[in-house]
């Protein structure tokens, strides 16, 4: 199983390298105007391709078949290891995934935002989690994967796969911390981590009451956050066109 592992390891960090040279090389070639902003931002499109390439074998996985005992096993170890004492705490944090606490507020915080004259924050905000939510909503309603049923647990609506608050949290997590690391950089690291630390929470929250797989929530956290990164690229290439000067014409 361990040089399964590594082996599945180094395909995928092949991928994800060969997939950021053929971008780099093609820029260089093709569109020279991007090659500034892609060695710019290369932790940040490389981000993307290591979640986009995660979340696409996971789910791979999941419509497979193929996850079950590992999910399994995950979640039977949390039962066994997981203090009762904790549950209330679990259920908090869970709270704080759900649609009806964070849909509104980044609604307030994009709107405060714009009030503040941020409008390319703000609509970082906004698409992000508003996509986020539409994304949980087709992809439940197409999978249709059952949920847990290893104890009793609480009622959710819809397929199992994926994390709904996880993948909405991250979404609106990673756009937050993306909009603090623009307004003050000093704050970058920070801001990303407590993102993480809340994604993590809520998502590990989803496993201790047994409401998902470990799957659901993996794919989710990385779906989630490839979202805002992939809105925050096409804003940013948005902004450059508008700046570019025109070529006026003798």
């Amino acid at each position: 199983m361990l040089n399964e592992l590594l082996r599945e390891l180094v395909v995928a960090a092949l991928i994800v390298a060969s997939a950021y040279l053929l971008l780099a090389s093609y820029a260089r070639r093709r569109r020279p105007d991007w090659s500034e902003p892609i060695d710019r931002r290369r932790m940040a499109i490389l981000s993307m391709l290591v979640l986009a390439l995660l979340a696409a074998r996971v789910s791979e996985d999941v419509l497979a078949g193929e996850s079950g005992p590992i999910d399994r096993a995950v979640l039977l170890y949390l039962r066994a290891h997981v203090p009762q004492v904790l549950a209330g705490f679990f259920q908090a944090i869970t709270i704080t995934g759900a649609s009806v606490f964070v849909l509104p507020l980044a609604a307030s915080v994009a709107l405060g935002l714009l009030w503040r004259g941020l409008r390319s924050e703000a609509l970082l905000i906004a698409l992000s989690s508003g996509l986020a939510a539409i994304v949980v909503y087709v992809v439940k309603a197409s999978v249709g994967r059952a949920r847990p049923s290893l104890w009793t647990t609480d009622w959710y609506w819809g397929s199992s796969f994926p994390s709904g608050h996880t993948l909405v949290v991250a979404a609106f997590a990673t756009a937050s911390a993306l909009c603090i690391g623009r307004r003050w950089p000093g704050q970058r690291r920070l801001a990303m981590m407590l993102a993480f630390v809340w994604i993590f929470l809520v998502g590990l929250s989803r496993l201790v009451l047994g409401v998902h797989w470990p799957t659901d929530v993996l794919a989710a956290a990385c779906i989630g956050a490839f979202l805002p990164l992939a809105i925050d690229r096409a804003l940013a290439a948005q902004r450059k066109k508008r700046r570019r000067p025109v070529a006026r014409t003798p």
